[in-house]
């Protein structure tokens, strides 16, 4: 070992951060203080002034429809919802449901043009596919370091370890699904003298839309996954319930918490799951 000098990987990267600190500092407080404000608005504000009843209802209603008007996902997502109120975390729950939000949205809009990108240009695919493996294979706790670095704590690093944790699943399969649709379709279009954007939007992301909506599906219930680990770094919600609980040794507290998580994990990957099925057939 002594003959081989070590490579200063470490310093290499912390350099790197605080070279991207000092020169996107303007950057990084203007996210912070307005982006991170209206989160918080949108959540203690806006969502919270809900009725919780209205809420409720609405959630039901959506639930109805998306599922083909059947019983199942309305009497769980009531039942579900009601359970949290009555436990005093409806707060919590919005809070979460904010981050789950905001961190899925933006994983979208970045991920599926990504996604039509690479499917579009294989050097393209040839380099961010190692990107996204790195992405999806390193733990999820080392993410937290960069985020508090640029945005110190908060709802707004939680958002962005969460984006970089579930953006892959929906550049893969929005891939995927383009390359996937039929050559005779898309021959067929071309006699036809579709131009490269009209074929985009009427041809190819119609047939591939089953498959980028399971990716979003998985996006979304990777950003889900986030809550816990995002709480760590004063991201609110049912994940700093849990935290609290194991931090104070209550076992009550953090099992509620996160039947609370697994509650809303449910209700939302159904919703998804059904409306992808609805969509897709």
């Amino acid at each position: 070992m002594g003959l081989i000098p070590k490579i200063p990987v470490a310093e290499w990267v912390s350099s790197a951060t605080e070279w991207i600190t000092d020169t996107f500092e303007f950057l990084f407080d203007f996210i912070k203080q307005d982006f991170g404000d209206f989160i918080e608005l949108f959540a203690e504000q806006w969502l919270m002034s809900i009725p919780i009843w209205l809420f409720i209802v609405v959630v039901a209603v959506l639930a109805f429809f998306v599922s083909g008007k059947k019983f199942g996902l309305l009497a769980f997502s009531v039942i579900g919802l009601w359970f949290i109120a009555n436990q005093g975390l409806w707060e919590e729950l919005m809070n979460t449901f904010t981050l789950v939000i905001f961190s899925s949205l933006i994983s979208v809009i970045i991920g599926v043009p990504l996604g039509i990108w690479m499917a579009k240009n294989s050097t393209v695919q040839s380099i961010f596919t190692p990107v996204l493996d790195f992405m999806q294979t390193m733990p999820a706790f080392v993410y937290l370091i960069p985020a508090v670095a640029f945005f110190s704590i908060g709802m707004v690093p939680g958002v962005f370890a969460s984006v970089i944790f579930a953006t892959p699943p929906t550049v893969r399969f929005t891939n995927l699904g383009i390359r996937q649709v039929s050559h005779e379709l898309i021959e067929a279009s071309d006699s036809f003298g579709t131009t490269g954007i009209q074929k985009l939007f009427k041809v190819q992301l119609p047939m591939a839309k089953k498959t980028i909506m399971a990716g979003i599906n998985q996006t979304v219930m990777l950003a889900l996954s986030m809550v816990v680990i995002a709480s760590m770094i004063g991201a609110k919600g049912l994940g700093q319930m849990v935290i609290t609980g194991l931090q104070r040794a209550e076992v009550g507290t953090g099992f509620v918490a996160g039947l609370g998580i697994v509650i809303l994990a449910i209700i939302i990957d159904r919703f998804t799951q059904n409306l992808n099925t609805q969509r897709g057939d």
